[in-house]
């Protein structure tokens, strides 16, 4: 996404006539490349992201991460989180 981001960011900045992507062309012999070059790169980072189950792991992760949090929050609905003293208010009636 990072390199989206600044492909995005150079057009803008050409079309917009700021900076030295102001002088760039749109001709295919003269500065193309230079717009392209950030989404060829995240082609091949998207590739080899999922080439290598990266992108998987990371939402697997995540995926285990909200099951936590949800277990969690229904022991807490329960009474039976860390911090609750069950023994103690049973003991207290």
């Amino acid at each position: 996404m990072f390199f989206v981001i600044i492909g995005v960011l150079i057009i803008l900045a050409n079309l917009l006539g700021f900076g030295p992507m102001a002088n760039w062309t749109w001709n295919i012999s003269g500065d193309l490349w230079k717009f392209c070059v950030p989404f060829g790169l995240a082609a091949v980072w998207w590739a080899w992201a999922d080439a290598t189950g990266y992108n998987k792991r990371r939402e697997m992760e995540k995926m285990d991460e909200r099951r936590r949090n949800r277990r969690e929050q229904n022991l807490v609905a329960l009474g039976m989180d860390k911090t609750a003293r069950r023994g103690k208010k049973a003991a207290k009636r």
